[in-house]
């Protein structure tokens, strides 16, 4: 009993194709002019329509240092890719720091320069009403006697 269930090895595989091909070989000269033309046509129909096989590329690709995986040349511009907008970043938080910096010590010299420039004793800058002298400016002498009644508190 043959069980066809079973795969062929190799060198069954082998005997069994060029067994086939002896054939059709044999069936083919047989065929009338008429049928060969035929058969030839449909043949270069049905490989027209075929679909493109996909060719694989196959490129080296190499566990690089950091452990990821390179391709090859692409190895610089994909590590650029990567290191450039890190190093933007990096010189924009210096920037802005800087930045930062530059303005609170510029508000610092301009508050020292008002508490040098003023007539006004350094214990009034103590009181809540700092800011509102600093953004009003040194009071005028025809202001100092209206403003200095509003200022008073009444008892």
């Amino acid at each position: 009993m043959k069980h066809f269930d079973e795969p062929l090895n190799t060198t069954q595989a082998d005997q069994f194709g060029r067994a086939s091909a002896a054939l059709l070989r044999q069936g083919a000269q047989s065929l009338s002019p008429a049928i060969k033309d035929r058969l030839y046509a449909a043949r270069m129909k049905a490989l027209s329509l075929r679909k493109p096989e996909k060719v694989r590329v196959q490129k080296p690709v190499f566990a690089g240092a950091a452990g990821n995986w390179t391709g090859g040349s692409n190895h610089v511009w994909g590590t650029l890719g990567w290191i450039a907008p890190l190093v933007v970043l990096v010189f924009g938080l210096i920037g802005i720091a800087h930045w930062q910096d530059e303005s609170r010590i510029n508000d610092i010299a301009e508050v020292d320069a008002a508490l040098l420039a003023d007539d006004v004793p350094p214990d009034a800058y103590a009181d809540s009403g700092f800011m509102a002298f600093l953004k009003n400016g040194p009071l005028s002498d025809s202001d100092s006697e209206d403003s200095s009644a509003q200022l008073t508190p009444s008892k």
